[in-house]
């Protein structure tokens, strides 16, 4: 998704640079990776100089931005979290929407960039809001999948016609886009990635994580969690995360 970002960037003549000074894109796909990056040998954070500016687009959790913006500006840099909410077509599109937060400075200078990329670019304070915040956004998301993943699976062994139960959604409070979007992939049972069902259990992992950490129960997400987690170990975690349908069904997917 972030190369797909990054192509609009350069569309509109700005230079995409990636980790350790190559050129292109780099996604980093949870926090150990992305420490590897900014901080290992040859990393980000080895070659920033006095001056410089990091922007980290990632999704991880708060201790892992605090410690690269932390790194960065002992180095004498500044640093900006700014994950984004959205997957493969709103960042083809240019309709993420970026969740900054750090040097509010940066940020200013960003916003041209990021007015490329996305729709709406939020500052939400100081280092970590940008993580907890894409956290809990995705963790809403999540569970509200495995709800609809539920909710199809019913209808369809209770014998109604999941494309009627998809109608009866899109026409009141429910109605949404993305179950709009996922609807037919569950009802064919094709899951072309847009957002791969592994980054959606890290990031509900991550999720509750942050609910331990303030003392908040998440007995919803805990649940969606195991099921993403059982989709996973089906071999579905490269495929869309509304293939944690997948998880619920008996008889495998016709070929």
């Amino acid at each position: 998704m972030y190369s797909l970002a990054g192509n609009r960037l350069s569309h509109a003549g700005s230079e995409v640079l990636g980790t350790h000074g190559s050129r292109g894109p780099c996604e980093a796909c949870n926090p150990v990776c992305e420490l590897q990056a900014a901080l290992g040998p040859g990393g980000v954070v080895d070659g920033l100089k006095p001056g410089k500016s990091y922007v980290d687009m990632s999704t991880v959790d708060e201790a892992t931005s605090q410690e690269i913006a932390a790194a960065v500006t002992a180095k004498g840099g500044r640093f900006l979290e700014a994950p984004v909410s959205g997957s493969k077509k709103p960042a083809i599109d240019g309709q993420l929407i970026i969740l900054a937060a750090g040097d509010e400075g940066l940020f200013k200078e960003c916003e041209g960039a990021f007015s490329v990329m996305g729709k709406r670019s939020l500052f939400l304070g100081s280092v970590g809001a940008g993580s907890r915040m894409k956290l809990v956004v995705n963790m809403v998301m999540g569970s509200m999948m495995g709800a609809f993943a539920e909710g199809m699976a019913l209808a369809d062994k209770a014998g109604l016609q999941q494309p009627d139960l998809l109608e009866v959604l899109g026409l009141g409070a429910m109605a949404n886009p993305m179950f709009a979007l996922k609807g037919p992939s569950l009802t064919q049972r094709q899951y072309p990635p847009a957002f791969p069902l592994k980054h959606q259990q890290k990031d509900l992992r991550l999720a509750l994580a942050l609910g331990d950490s303030v003392n908040q129960p998440l007995p919803v997400a805990a649940a969606a969690n195991e099921a993403f987690k059982q989709a996973k170990a089906k071999g579905h975690g490269d495929a869309d995360f509304a293939a944690v349908y997948e998880a619920i069904q008996i008889e495998p997917p016709n070929q």
